[in-house]
């Protein structure tokens, strides 16, 4: 049974910065590509960013040169670090496992002064 584990989500104000934690059991992150997506009320979700099991990254637009995804897999860990928050970026932030099509259970982010 693959589990999802999302963590480091908060309260920030615009301009600050957060870490999300994507930790798994019962797959190997390494050998997936991974993706963190994220929903604001009254929206859909929408993709933020992958990470492919080679490493190579995709990110939305909206937040190109502010998160960066990564990954440690010693730790089955995947993480978005997410710099320069704006209140558009206010959103439950899921995980998601491609090969299994599991997701966590989601991490709230909001910005807000």
């Amino acid at each position: 049974q693959v589990q999802l584990v999302e963590s480091g989500g908060g309260l920030v104000q615009p301009g600050g910065s957060l870490r999300l934690s994507c930790a798994a059991s019962g797959t190997i992150l390494s050998i997936n590509a991974m993706a963190w997506y994220r929903q604001a009320p009254g929206k859909q979700r929408e993709l933020v960013a992958i990470i492919t099991s080679g490493g190579r990254t995709t990110y939305a637009d909206s937040v190109k040169g502010r998160f960066t995804v990564s990954r440690d897999n010693a730790k089955n860990t995947v993480y978005l670090q997410m710099n320069s928050l704006k209140p558009e970026d206010t959103a439950v932030y899921y995980c998601h496992d491609y090969a299994s099509g599991f997701w966590g259970q989601g991490t709230q982010v909001t910005v807000s002064s």
